[in-house]
């Protein structure tokens, strides 16, 4: 049984081979967005077992050492497993894509690759506050009940307020509390998109919407971009073709772009998205932090739009509460996918949400969060000098493009070697269409002195030529 499938999968794979024509420097980065936009397309199916490396590179004409590493990031994503003795073979929808943060952050680490907001005594202050609040006024109904219909309509008042305050049309009904940003995403896609449908964004994106697009059994077709984000253009084009159903968006301080998106460019999507009769999700994590928002999609196009107000990046992180408003068409899907995922909020955790919506706690903490991350971004001109690249002073990271010469994977293993933390780009990249070699970098993830220790050690590392460390014997 096992050699049919072996045999079976040496016929799809001899159907399907890489072309050396269209490949582009880093010429093994290149070959595995090939193997992986065969394998998202269904050419190279679970199972499928390639090429050995040293053939594959002769009947390419490459090195061995370019296949190898091409290999090597295909199991790095997740999409392909190396056997001893067997090969290499594509993984199903099981397999696991690495997330571009350190897992844990090691002693004497600058970690500068997790997404975080800025932290002082402050927010231990309110939290403190915030607790003993509750710890006086916690509802029976709050602590002790299962029914989200029970505990939830006193928040959706708040929520309704709050969003509004954002000009977001909102109504009781369309509102799902959910426990942080991540469980909303995952709600609003469900309803979204049936399994088999695509979702369309940017080609640089939440670095989650892949593998969540790959569990669901959705086809995530990420679309170029260019400086003010996803282009109306290629989502007309994509949209035209019949499988797209929904089209994700992060317009306010674009992950991992960090920039805003203009009216005019909101505007013109919104005439190709009403004209396709798409869906809207829009991730708008940072919200009031943003002095200088444009008007969101769910004011522009409410009746389509799946909108997110988180409160993690704007607040602490350990409130991992979100606002997802769903319209009509939408609503009762909504709910359903979030009682099926996530049952509801928690309860103790949404009532202190809404007592620090009420007493302005909320504003307070963006309103200073705001300020610090432009205190950040000044230290960061200021280190980083001509290498200081384009992005709103309100964002929490840097999207920092590399020299020629350096690849993500040298560059990164060579700042851990100097003992500091960044996140590759590969991570949050949809498509080939994405923009090449780059960086992120968290603004708000360690101290001030530290921050600029790390920015010091990333503005060497940028002046210069990659050398890799010779092998010990």
């Amino acid at each position: 049984m096992q050699n049919d499938m072996i045999g079976v999968s040496m016929a799809i794979m001899t159907i399907w081979m890489p072309n050396p024509d269209t490949l582009s420097r880093p010429a093994y980065l290149s070959l595995a967005e090939q193997f992986a936009r065969a394998i998202e397309g269904g050419h190279l199916p679970p199972g499928a077992r390639l090429l050995p490396q040293r053939k594959l590179a002769d009947r390419l004409g490459l090195s061995l050492q370019t296949v190898s590493r091409a290999y090597d990031e295909l199991i790095r994503r997740g999409l392909i497993q190396g056997e001893v003795g067997r090969g290499s073979f594509v993984l199903g929808p099981g397999g696991e894509a690495r997330q571009p943060y350190l897992p844990e952050r090691p002693g004497e680490v600058i970690d500068l690759s997790i997404l975080k907001p800025v932290v002082e005594t402050l927010h231990m202050d309110r939290l403190r506050e915030g607790f003993a609040w509750l710890a006086d006024n916690l509802a029976a109904a709050s602590a002790l009940s299962f029914r989200p219909n029970m505990v939830m309509p006193h928040h959706r008042a708040v929520a309704v307020d709050w969003l509004n305050g954002l000009g977001v049309p909102a109504e009781p009904s369309g509102i799902v509390l959910t426990n942080g940003a991540t469980p909303a995403i995952t709600a609003a896609v469900m309803s979204a998109a049936p399994p088999g449908a695509g979702i369309a964004a940017a080609a640089l994106t939440h670095h989650t919407l892949k593998p969540l697009c790959t569990y669901l059994g959705l086809h995530l077709e990420g679309l170029a971009i260019d400086a003010h984000g996803l282009i109306p253009a290629a989502l007309d084009e994509a949209a035209r073709r019949g499988q797209i159903r929904a089209v994700y968006l992060q317009p306010n301080v674009i992950n991992p772009l960090a920039v805003m998106m203009p009216a005019d460019r909101r505007a013109e999507l919104v005439e190709v998205i009403r004209r396709h009769d798409l869906a809207i999700i829009e991730n708008d994590i940072l919200n009031m932090m943003i002095a200088d928002r444009a008007p969101a999609f769910a004011t522009l196009a409410p009746e389509r739009t799946l909108y997110i107000c988180g409160f993690t990046k704007i607040t602490v992180p350990g409130l991992r509460l979100a606002y997802l408003h769903a319209p009509p068409r939408f609503a009762t899907a909504a709910a359903n996918r979030h009682l099926v995922s996530n049952w509801m909020a928690t309860p103790p955790m949404a009532d202190l949400l809404s007592h620090w919506v009420t007493d302005g706690t909320v504003a307070e903490l963006a309103a200073w969060q705001a300020r610090a991350m432009a205190d950040r971004h000044a230290l960061a001109c200021e280190v980083l000098g001509a290498q200081m690249p384009v992005c709103h002073p309100n964002s929490l990271h840097l999207w920092l493009p590399l020299p020629e010469g350096w690849t993500e994977e040298a560059f990164v293993e060579q700042a851990r070697f100097m003992g500091l933390g960044v996140a590759a780009g590969h991570a949050f990249r949809a498509s080939d269409k994405a923009p090449p070699q780059a960086i992120r970098v968290s603004l708000g993830s360690t101290r001030a002195e530290d921050l600029r220790r790390g920015l010091s050690l990333i503005a060497g590392l940028l002046k210069d030529t990659p050398e890799p460390p010779l092998p010990t014997i």
